[in-house]
């Protein structure tokens, strides 16, 4: 007869958690190269005799706990690092030179994991089954659609995910009803005009100036195009032309982002934008044009199962926090937008900020939010089942 008690294993698996993440943090992989990472997790679960959905994904996996005919929800994790160099001089710092887990992917993984684990020991309890979702390529805003395409989220009645966050402290819990991050599209601009000898601009069409006037002008698509009550952030992110000091080139090439919380704005800027840049160059005598990558679109809470959210982190101990929307991006949305749930904010401690090669997460925050999910995993699973 086993002697060990609760908080033992409790404690276990606290420090199985951390090994978890350290191991993720010392290899960390780019998006839809996840490659060890997916094998790394495919050997815990299945060590863990967790079974694992049969799909066509080329990175990523989707597990399944519980059996019978009862509802089904899942529980979503990111498992891509950055092109980022990592300078945090931890002890178990990332081995690939230029990657690194700057986002805390890492995190969230080990999370999920620990979720799972905790799920699997009360399978036998659960009103349903869980969808246990470890998904490649967030950074590029288009790993979620992998996941749609591949089946593997049929029939699941609600779905949940998680962010950690460097300004909440660890213990802290955020979310809100509906917008939560921003739709996130990518822009680049081609300027047109005809090269010259910088000493005589006036046998030319200056591609810079114009570049420039139009890099100014589109501000006015946000402060004087745009509700003040809408949020809209547009940012031009590079501007790359030329290549000596006396030559007027003949291309500018301009790139960089929108961000927006509301479909109907983000619908109609791309129009907006185009009115600008190709007056201005007209005005010149030189020729824009926009090319409009959309990624993402923001991501939008349910009312109903971000209050579930916030009603069972409360009964886990969190101190919760209603947060005002965020301006990053995240393709959890894609899932929202075909199954109701709520993506939420778990406090990792004070830190750099997301992306930057010195971030780090609090490693205390891992077993409660691992804990966390298992309880709103299988409350959600109770309260669906309540409601036939």
């Amino acid at each position: 007869m086993s002697t060990t008690q609760p908080d033992e294993i409790e404690q276990a698996l606290g420090s199985r958690l951390i090994d978890v993440r350290r191991n993720l943090h010392r290899e960390p992989e780019l998006s839809n190269e996840e490659f060890k990472t997916t094998e790394k997790l495919r050997k815990w679960l299945t060590g863990a005799h967790i079974d694992l959905l049969d799909l066509p994904l080329r990175t990523g996996l989707i597990a399944e706990i519980g059996q019978g005919d009862g509802p089904i929800v899942a529980i979503r994790c990111d498992i891509d690092a950055l092109p980022i160099e990592e300078q945090t001089g931890l002890p178990f710092a990332s081995e690939v030179p230029g990657k690194m887990h700057a986002c805390g992917h890492d995190f969230h993984t080990a999370v999920i994991l620990g979720a799972a684990y905790l799920l699997k020991a009360r399978e036998a309890e659960l009103p349903g089954r869980v969808r246990v979702l470890f998904q490649s390529a967030e950074e590029t805003g288009h790993g979620a659609e992998s996941v749609l395409e591949s089946g593997g989220l049929e029939d699941v009645a609600a779905i949940f995910g998680l962010h950690n966050s460097p300004e909440l402290p660890t213990g802290s819990f955020g979310t809100r009803t509906g917008a939560l991050t921003a739709g996130v599209d990518r822009f680049e601009i081609t300027v047109k005009g005809i090269g010259a000898h910088a000493a005589t601009p006036e046998n030319g069409v200056d591609s810079i100036v114009t570049a420039a006037q139009i890099v100014t002008a589109l501000q006015t698509v946000v402060s004087r195009q745009n509700s003040a009550s809408e949020p809209v952030v547009l940012s031009v992110t590079r501007i790359q032309g030329g290549y000596t000091w006396n030559v007027l080139p003949e291309i500018v090439e301009l790139e960089g982002t929108v961000r927006t919380h509301n479909e109907a704005v983000r619908r109609i800027i791309p129009d907006k934008m185009t009115q600008i840049i190709e007056g201005i160059a007209a005005a010149a005598g030189a020729e824009a044009k926009l090319h409009w990558y959309p990624g993402p679109p923001a991501t939008i809470n349910d009312g109903y199962w971000a209050d579930f959210t916030k009603e069972i982190a409360k009964q886990a101990g969190y101190e919760v926090h209603d947060i005002p929307p965020q301006m990053g991006g995240e393709d959890f949305s894609l899932y929202l937008q075909k199954i109701p749930g709520a993506f939420v904010n778990i406090g990792a401690g004070p830190a750099y900020a997301l992306h930057h090669p010195r971030f780090d997460v609090d490693e205390a925050a891992l077993l409660p939010a691992a804990g966390y999910f298992a309880l709103l995993a299988e409350q959600a699973l109770v309260r669906l089942k309540e409601k036939g």
